[in-house]
């Protein structure tokens, strides 16, 4: 017995083989998978992309996920990653700004959750324990922004009405006020008042990520934003010292809201479109119930041995993985699989940890060594989505040699103009001169403003971004890969078919209609009851449902159940019966000894999902990955617009499909199943139907909220056009300072152009970022 070269999962005795495909299998899925693939994956291969993960997949000890607020760069995972493994007794450390967590491996006996959480929570970033309440932050965000808009409104007011006036030589001479007397240094005071507040307090989380950003060594867009604001308020304090009127505080105000208000928006969007990973935990299994000679006792699930035998009572979750010893049931896997139907679960079959038991009474024994199929689905996700950070922003990219360099220039500034003859405080002038009009207004703007443009766009579609990395990805797909069950299907069991005796379903429904199983609520709702009076209800844990309707003895469900109690199946019934697709459940409906009738009930296809991607079709590969046998799929790959079909694929392969496509190809992969999760994190871009699960919602970079396919084309018109916004407001910030910067340079730019300069840059990249893009469909370049 070995291991799946795909999937990693252990190998039956013997394992699925062919001449043609290396390696062992788990299954026949597996197999087909593994042969389907241009490039079989050897199983080196397979481990490294499963298990290499980032360091704490590698390290022993207790785990726990901390929520931390005030991360949104890779700066700020590497900050708290240094921080938390320099605290005792923390083995291993890792934090993902996109899930807003970080993972830690530590030693109990040394210390606790509480003391990482403290031990972390530094400079303005605050860790704790996992909570489902809103997180503090967001409140301490909300108040920023009210003080801010409060004093920054007012310093605004002060330029509008006295100092633009006298900046632009309108209105009567010297202005209102006598700004060079003492009403002048009054309101100077007062401006200087307000801006301090706006820029220490609504602005000391970007001077926080800009001082971090030092300390690690990574300029980031926080340190070019903290640039553009502290410049624009250093040279206005020390102009205001020497008696200048020729002041900028209203560039820190503008940039330090406009970026506040911008993060503060996009945090409260991905708050509201995805579930915590511990949120995850919450709905696993944390204790077993162990059968002992003196009956049975609770015990934490992790110290459950190999052999232990686990009772399992309805409404529970399976703790671990095992095989059923004795009792019968009916298995909900979708927390795991995803898949909408229950599975009967008899003596000797296999039963996964985290699936949950809706029918009858199970005792499970746990396998060799104990493991939780649901935990290692979190755990693959935790490690795929985090293990790499993707690209780093192209501003950040920009600011690591853009703010060095416009100190160097300025600096050169200085020495070149004392060099030439000029006066130590002209030559100082003309340098912070260099600085102010190099102060990247409008490049700190162009990424914010035209990100924010393009959710507010998404959201209108029924589209919530819950990643800006996606903004960039997106247009570069070229593979879509769907889901089957729940994403291109309804993930909602209805009849699909009835033979027989006319009263079968009337009949059918009048029992089902006191189960609780799916396949009952889809013959309930597909039928109306029969109107004789129902008793002697009986359930049979994993075969079916019987009652007495009327004076007729009635029996619902599969073929061991009708033959259990030997009656009479006959010959056209059992075929219809065998002939159903693979992808539904068929039923035995029979009366008085004789079976009379077959209903067969499973999920339908959206309505809307061949429109769907015959319109991606146009544009991308089209592929589907399917844990349904090929027979379920076959009309997935009668339909000319899919180019591929990945059927039979168990959960854990769907991300080692994903990794296999992503080799040659920029793949996006849309889910809405737990079992989905891994594959969407491991995709380029992940898109989650809202109604899928936390898991699956959480993984995603990019999440539909109404229950249709077809807002997912949307999402890469959207995407495309909010890239090319952010190119567009980039290009026209490079071309402004590139005017501007070597005119101030020479000494030849007054400090009143360079504000209207900056002021005229910032105004055309709201103005452009503002635009809807409503034309994306058709303004492709």
């Amino acid at each position: 017995m070995g291991d799946c070269t795909l999937c990693g999962l252990p190998t039956p005795n013997p394992p699925h083989t062919d001449p043609g495909v290396d390696g062992k299998y788990c299954c026949q899925g597996c197999l087909t998978v593994a042969g389907t693939l241009d490039d079989n994956p050897s199983e080196a291969d397979i481990d490294e992309q499963l298990d290499s993960g980032p360091s704490t997949a590698d390290v022993d000890g207790d785990e726990t996920y901390l929520d931390v607020s005030g991360m949104h760069c890779a700066t700020c995972e590497q900050f708290l990653e240094t921080t938390a493994t320099d605290l005792t007794g923390v083995r291993a450390a890792e934090a993902s700004y996109t899930s807003g967590m970080m993972h830690i491996v530590y030693d109990a006996d040394r210390t606790d959750t509480a003391a990482v959480a403290e031990g972390v929570t530094a400079y303005g970033y605050e860790a704790r324990e996992h909570a489902t309440d809103e997180p503090d932050d967001d409140h301490q965000t909300e108040g920023r922004l009210l003080v801010g808009g409060f004093f920054g409104m007012m310093v605004m007011m002060w330029y509008v009405l006295f100092l633009y006036p006298v900046y632009l030589g309108v209105g009567p001479a010297g202005g209102l006020v006598d700004l060079s007397g003492p009403a002048g240094g009054f309101l100077f005071a007062n401006v200087w008042v307000m801006t301090t507040i706006v820029l220490g307090y609504t602005g000391y989380p970007l001077l926080r990520g800009a001082a971090v950003s030092l300390r690690v060594g990574h300029p980031n867009m926080d340190l070019l934003v903290a640039v553009a604001a502290t410049t624009a308020y250093g040279y206005s304090t020390l102009a205001m010292a020497l008696g200048q009127v020729d002041v900028y505080f209203d560039i820190a105000i503008v940039v330090v809201l406009a970026v506040t208000v911008g993060d503060y928006y996009q945090e409260r969007v991905r708050r509201r479109a995805t579930g915590r990973l511990a949120e995850i935990t919450d709905e696993r299994s944390d204790t077993a119930r162990r059968r002992t000679p003196a009956g049975t006792e609770t015990v934490q699930r992790d110290v459950v041995d190999g052999h232990d035998e686990l009772v399992v009572r309805e409404g529970e979750r399976v703790p671990v993985d095992g095989r059923v010893v004795d009792g019968a049931g009916a298995v909900d896997e979708a927390l795991v699989t995803g898949e909408s139907l229950p599975v009967s679960k008899t003596p000797g079959d296999e039963v996964i940890g985290g699936a949950s038991l809706v029918d009858g009474g199970l005792v499970v024994r746990a396998s060799e060594e104990p493991t939780n199929t649901a935990d290692r689905l979190v755990e693959t996700l935790w490690h795929v989505q985090s293990g790499a950070a993707g690209p780093q922003r192209l501003v950040d990219r920009i600011a690591a040699v853009f703010v060095p360099l416009v100190f160097v220039l300025a600096a050169l500034t200085i020495v070149g103009h004392l060099a030439f003859g000029a006066g130590a405080t002209a030559a100082l002038l003309t340098g912070l001169t260099v600085l102010v009009v190099s102060c990247p207004c409008a490049l700190g703007l162009a990424t914010p403003m035209a990100v924010a443009a393009g959710i507010r766009d998404a959201l209108a579609d029924g589209i919530v971004i819950t990643d800006r990395d996606v903004l960039q990805t997106a247009p570069e797909i070229e593979t879509v890969a769907f889901d089957k069950t729940g994403t291109l299907t309804t993930g909602e069991m209805t009849v699909r078919d009835i033979a027989g005796n006319e009263a079968a379903l009337s009949l059918a429904a009048a029992v089902e209609q006191f189960a609780t199983h799916p396949v009952a609520e889809a013959i309930v709702d597909a039928g109306e009851p029969h109107g004789d009076p129902v008793t002697g209800f009986e359930n049979y844990p994993g075969q079916g449902v019987g009652a007495k309707v009327g004076d007729r003895d009635v029996l619902v469900g599969g073929h061991d159940l009708l033959s259990d109690h030997g009656w009479t199946i006959p010959a056209e019934l059992e075929d219809h019966y065998r002939s159903a697709p693979a992808s539904t459940v068929p039923s035995y409906v029979g009366w008085d000894g004789r079976v009379r009738g077959v209903v067969v009930a499973g999920d339908e296809f959206r309505p809307e999902w061949e429109s769907v991607v015959a319109e991606l079709a146009k544009t991308h590969r089209v592929v589907v990955i399917t844990g349904d046998d090929p027979g379920a799929a076959r009309p997935l790959e009668d339909d000319r617009a899919v180019d591929e079909v990945f059927a039979g694929v168990p959960p854990e392969a769907k991300a080692a499909v994903v990794d296999q496509l992503s080799a040659t190809e920029t793949v996006a992969m849309v889910g809405d199943g737990s079992n989905d999760a891994p594959a969407l994190a491991a995709a380029d871009v992940g898109i989650a139907m809202e109604r899928g699960t936390r898991l699956a919602v959480d993984a995603a970079d990019v999440v539909v909220t109404t229950d249709s396919l077809r807002p997912v084309p949307s999402v890469f018109e959207i995407t495309e056009g909010t890239r090319r916004r952010v190119r567009e407001n980039l290009g026209w910030a490079f071309l402004y300072n590139g005017i501007a910067v070597p005119l101030a340079v020479a000494g030849v730019l007054n400090p009143l152009f360079a504000a209207v300069a900056m002021a005229t840059s910032s105004l055309l990249v709201v103005l452009n970022s503002t635009r809807a893009v409503g034309d994306r469909a058709t303004s492709k370049p």
